[in-house]
């Protein structure tokens, strides 16, 4: 190990905040998991914990820690492009919000998918929508995260108090640090707070090697505040991230930058037994990646910049009061984005081509969520409506572009491609009480998406995928149709002195779901002229978006036993099946079936985890995609805890213990000619490697 980095974990530097995924005391269990972060006092752990109360976190990316949950896998784009994904869905398809705010990211990639805004230092609890979103929450195809940042709350007295949550961190195996937090002072009539961090790390290596292109660097700074007066609780949240060049081997670029700008600010009163709650917030992502600063440089006619950038603007507006035998939630929200990518080349002036201009989406909705008893069952009963309407500009193209892309580019433009779309989401969730440690649960929803920009107005023949990382080339379909899930699952939480339970089964059956298709019936020919210039891009065979059927369905649970000493088992199973119903084909990059299985040595004051998880072969993969099928492997890792004193935790392990070259199905094909991974293989996991981690509250 260098020298450098042994004296840095010396130091107690610790790799952003493990957690101890559970369910919150404030909060149903039947509608919510919550993972909590080390050093958070948002949320406390309950005895119905689904796994040990530490964790490898792998990393400053949370999609490390939402893929140990039921249910929950990880799409590896990079180390700060990982995408969560929930039972066999990704992608804007998921309700993902950070602190409680929806935005647009701002890579036609999705090389910010919404966690990259949430460094794990920051973090105090990822709290999981079981199964679907409220629609409360908004619009989403089926479930979703609130990554809920860290704060100082308000005092319970006149007296000013300060305090602080610090986590700071190591890794061995890309020599990597990070340390963040927030630090503040509050009473009970304001708060204040400072929050951020700083990570970087290297390339990543492996047993054979090292994995080309995957440093990281990334910053936040920002600030919250609050106060309470007679009018009723005012705050204000701002911060600003800025990622520097950070590797992105799956892509055919790598991030150059990301300056992300957030700004919200909050209102909420209780007049009389109702509540009244609103928010207006904004989001302005700016975005640079090209193909030769992190990776072997293409000849110069061949090298490329593109510029990005996304913009959000929202708000809300609720109230809640008693109603019918229980609470009902009535509001309004909505949000306006504005995309806009040019795609550059920097040795010539002359070439340069807009394949996403002045793309506009709006939406404006309403909802009303109705929780209470209803028979033997408690529930929550929610409709949501709302109506969307889209738009983009004609492209502007540079006079060395070629002939075959400026003919599309013309005949684009010449269409009317703006447009409407009503969705309407119903969600109905019931469960009973608790009886004998028993509880039943049952979910039935009815969902719809829209299609993202990439997919409706993709005139120019791109590998741009909105995050599949496929490495085809696609185009898009102004006509497409919003995406409808019909949903149900059924399940179980049984709890007693000394064991849990978790399991649900599921079904999600999507009619117009959307997923890339051969262009046309003459697969390999190329009649067309998108054809063409596909294969002047080194792709003969481009796929076009379109609405197909699918279907998704499997089963997933966490469970645990203590042995009644210092001495328990903790294990989450995944299984999830993806599947078309117009054709004989699977869907794209779903996770395969795994198990996870932690032992756990519990002390006073320290705790030790033996853990293995265990993935199977994936062999139903998607022809239509090129989708290659994936070997199962056993990966072996032992961390541990001590609590130093009141505030003050210590953790540290070792990943991978036997050093074990492995390829996780979901992480991607490799186009980063630099390291020891040969372009177009499937990228391996990292090798054994110690981590480090302090975390300080006070």
């Amino acid at each position: 190990m260098p020298a450098k980095l042994f004296s840095r974990l010396l130091t107690g530097a610790a790799l952003a905040a493990f957690a101890a995924p559970a369910m919150a005391q404030d909060s149903e269990p039947a509608l919510q998991d919550v993972i909590v972060v080390t050093g958070s006092r948002l949320y406390t752990a309950t005895q119905q914990s689904v796994t040990p109360d530490v964790a490898p976190l792998q990393g400053g990316d949370i999609t490390y820690l939402t893929a140990r949950t039921p249910g929950g896998a990880r799409i590896g784009n990079g180390e700060l492009s990982g995408q969560m994904q929930y039972r066999g869905l990704f992608g804007e398809r998921l309700n993902l919000r950070v602190d409680g705010q929806r935005f647009a990211s701002g890579g036609p990639n999705l090389m910010d998918p919404v966690f990259h805004y949430a460094p794990a230092p920051l973090i105090a609890a990822v709290v999981i929508d079981r199964g679907v979103s409220p629609v409360s929450k908004g619009p989403g195809l089926a479930g979703g995260a609130d990554a809920v940042f860290k704060r100082i709350g308000f005092a319970d007295s006149p007296d000013v108090s300060f305090g602080y949550d610090l986590t700071f961190g190591a890794r061995s195996i890309n020599e990597s640090t990070s340390a963040g937090g927030v630090a503040g002072a509050a009473n009970d009539t304001w708060r204040f707070n400072l929050l951020g961090t700083w990570e970087e790390g290297g390339d990543t290596e492996f047993a054979v090697g090292t994995i080309g292109g995957t440093g990281l660097e990334r910053e936040v700074f920002g600030a919250s505040a609050g106060v309470r007066t007679a009018l009723g609780e005012f705050s204000i949240d701002m911060r600003r991230q800025n990622t520097g060049p950070s590797g992105n081997p799956p892509f055919p670029m790598d991030i150059v930058y990301f300056d992300t700008d957030f700004a919200r600010i909050g209102y909420s009163k209780a007049f009389g037994g109702v509540r009244v709650a609103a928010n207006v917030h904004y989001t302005d992502v700016a975005h640079l990646m090209d193909n030769f600063s992190l990776r072997p440089a293409p000849a110069a006619m061949m090298q490329r910049a593109t510029f990005a950038d996304a913009r959000t603007q929202g708000g809300d507006l609720s109230l809640a009061f008693a109603a019918f035998g229980g609470e009902l939630e009535l509001g309004i929200d909505g949000e306006r984005v504005e995309h806009d990518v040019t795609i550059t080349n920097p040795n010539n002036s002359a070439f340069f081509v807009t394949p996403f201009r002045k793309a506009e989406a709006e939406r404006f909705g309403g909802f009303a969520e109705w929780s209470g008893a209803a028979g033997i069952f408690q529930s929550q009963l929610g409709l949501r409506i709302d109506q969307n309407s889209y738009d983009v500009g004609e492209p502007v193209v540079g006079p060395a572009l070629a002939m075959g892309p400026r003919m599309l580019a013309a005949a684009f433009s010449g269409a009317d491609l703006s447009g409407e779309e009503t969705t309407v989401d119903a969600v109905a969730r019931f469960w009973t009480t608790v009886q004998n440690g028993l509880s039943w649960r049952a979910t039935f929803a009815r969902k719809q998406q829209m299609p993202g920009y990439v997919q409706r107005y993709g005139w120019l023949p791109l590998d741009a995928s909105g995050g599949l990382a496929d490495g085809n080339i696609y185009v898009g379909d102004p006509g497409l149709e919003p995406e409808t899930a019909w949903i149900a699952e059924f399940g179980a939480d049984y709890a007693s002195a000394r064991a849990y339970l978790r399991p649900t089964v599921f079904l999600r059956q999507v009619d117009n779901y959307i997923q890339g298709v051969p262009y046309d019936a003459t697969i390999g020919v190329a009649d067309t002229l998108v054809e063409t210039v596909a294969a002047s891009s080194g792709d003969p065979t481009p796929l076009r978006w379109d609405n197909v059927d699918a279907r998704l369905y499997g089963f997933d649970l966490d469970a645990g036993y203590d042995f009644g000493g210092p001495l328990r088992v903790d294990g989450v199973l995944n299984y999830v099946r993806g599947e078309r119903r117009d054709v004989d084909d699977n869907l794209y990059r779903v996770a395969p079936p795994s198990l996870t299985v932690g032992l756990s040595w519990e002390a006073a004051s320290w705790s030790a985890t033996f853990e293995t998880r265990a993935v199977a072969d994936q062999e139903n993969v998607s022809v239509t995609n090129s989708e290659a099928a994936s070997k199962g492997y056993v990966v072996l890792s032992a961390y541990g805890q001590w609590a130093i004193r009141e505030g003050v935790k210590v953790s540290a392990g070792v990943e991978n213990l036997l050093d074990q070259v492995y390829k996780d199905h979901l992480s991607g094909y490799n186009r980063n000619g630099f390291g020891d991974v040969p372009v177009g293989e499937r990228i391996p996991g990292a090798g054994r490697g110690v981590f480090i981690r302090l975390s300080v509250a006070g």
